[in-house]
């Protein structure tokens, strides 16, 4: 990914709280000779060797995987708040941009079997059930439920590069920047206003 220096993050914790809360990403890889995309969720964690990791699992009747030992080497894709930036709220001539969060990750893939599949559904179902008014626990499943198990590959991504960009007008002097998350906020449309927040925290 292109990320000019003044739009680079490398705050790890920063990265971390955004993948924890952006986690449906994008896994890409090359398969049977093309690009191929699957939209899923992708948990950080780290393994029992203690490398930071990416997990999931995919249907079995995705194509995807069956490149997974041939092409072990997979882009994931993770995006956050986005927002048109009009260059009518600069006090200067200058053209509309976009301002967004994105982070990349390279890695190595491998699929992960028994047990192992088990403790990362465990973890992705406990993760999004916590705010629900009677959460569902994957031990609380049927033997017959959980045989629906057997039609997915489940996996383990090992990072080997995290390349994060926050695009959040760093490049505008205060005035500017000031009126930009003016105008976000006027928009009154959820992402935009995201947007604001994030350059308000960019600034701290």
């Amino acid at each position: 990914m292109y990320i000019p220096d003044i739009f680079k993050n490398e705050n790890q914790e920063e990265i971390k709280d955004f993948l924890q809360k952006n986690s449906f990403g994008i896994l890409v890889n090359q398969t049977n000779g093309k690009l191929w995309a699957t939209h899923i969720p992708l948990e950080l964690d780290t393994n029992k060797n203690g490398k930071q990791v990416l997990y999931g699992h995919i249907s079995k009747e995705n194509p995807q995987w069956e490149s997974f030992a041939d092409n072990d080497k997979i882009l994931a894709i993770f995006s956050g708040s986005h927002s048109y930036i009009s260059s009518s709220w600069y006090d200067h001539e200058s053209v509309p941009t976009w301002n967004y969060i994105a982070v990349h990750i390279y890695g190595t893939i491998k699929i992960i079997e028994g047990e192992a599949v088990i403790e990362s559904l465990k973890k992705l179902v406990d993760k999004y059930e916590q705010n629900s008014e009677n959460p569902v626990r994957v031990e609380d499943l049927s033997k017959k439920t959980m045989m629906q198990t057997r039609g997915i590959i489940a996996f383990e991504i090992e990072i080997e590069e995290i390349q994060a960009k926050h695009k959040l007008s760093q490049n505008r002097d205060e005035k500017n920047y000031d009126n930009i998350i003016t105008e976000l906020k006027k928009t009154e449309n959820p992402q935009a206003i995201e947007v604001a927040n994030e350059m308000l925290k960019c600034r701290k």
